[in-house]
């Protein structure tokens, strides 16, 4: 079972928790933290499940589901930390597939997206290769493994994981705050500085010319990111 999963969640690390069970899982997934980035997310991805925070900004969740249900029978599975009856079941009536409450473990949250997945259909052929592929380079989250072209490629722990991420979101431009996160547990030493460091290793590596870098751009003031669009 490999699906692309739509995370809709405000609290920045609690979205990079569950993106990176999700990857684990052998998912890919795209983050976003505003209900009118879900939105415009949902449409241009087209994914297979969406975890929707309902105390999103711009659009709550409930806003965003009674689009989603409008436009599209994509799964739905609620996260938030409102428990009461009236906003469940208010969920329920906008046609969310399953609704869990904060806090909660990862390890549950995984298990219901596998449920969701596997009753609403989609966790058949159309994804079973959990294979990332973007911008001509391929990652593989089971065999971790990389290839650039066809060629493979040696990384370190640290930059799989960071090449894991943006390969999983190519275009979406991630702080050096947020590609740290990927590598924690690899390395709590490391500052933000350093994912400057892996980046410059990672286009040595995937970069016909590391000093005029085509694959793995710098947006100045705010990160890097990884042109190209998903295979």
């Amino acid at each position: 079972m490999c699906a692309h999963v739509l995370v809709a969640e405000d609290d920045e690390m609690q979205a990079e928790l569950i993106r990176r069970s999700l990857l684990a899982e052998g998912h890919t997934a795209t983050v976003v933290h505003d209900g009118r980035a879900a939105l415009d997310a949902a449409r241009l991805h087209r994914p297979d499940l969406v975890v929707l925070d309902l105390m999103l900004p711009v659009i709550d969740g409930f806003g965003v589901c009674r689009v989603l249900r409008r436009d599209d029978d994509v799964p739905v599975l609620m996260l938030t930390a409102r428990s009461t009856e009236d906003d469940v079941l208010l969920g329920l009536e906008l046609g969310a597939d399953d609704y869990m409450t904060k806090p909660y473990s990862p390890r549950e949250l995984m298990a219901r997206i596998r449920t969701v997945l596997r009753r609403s259909g989609r966790d058949g052929d159309r994804r079973a290769d959990p294979v990332v592929r973007a911008g001509g380079i391929a990652v593989d989250p089971v065999r971790h493994e990389v290839r650039c072209e066809e060629r493979p490629v040696e990384c370190t722990p640290a930059e799989f994981q960071i090449l894991l991420a943006m390969a999983g979101e190519p275009e979406r431009v991630f702080t050096r705050r947020q590609l740290l996160q990927c590598t924690r547990g690899l390395d709590r030493a490391s500052t933000e500085r350093a994912v400057d460091v892996h980046i410059m290793n990672l286009r040595k590596k995937l970069e016909a010319d590391p000093r005029r870098p085509a694959r793995l751009l710098t947006v100045f003031g705010v990160g890097y990111k990884l042109t190209g669009g998903r295979a």
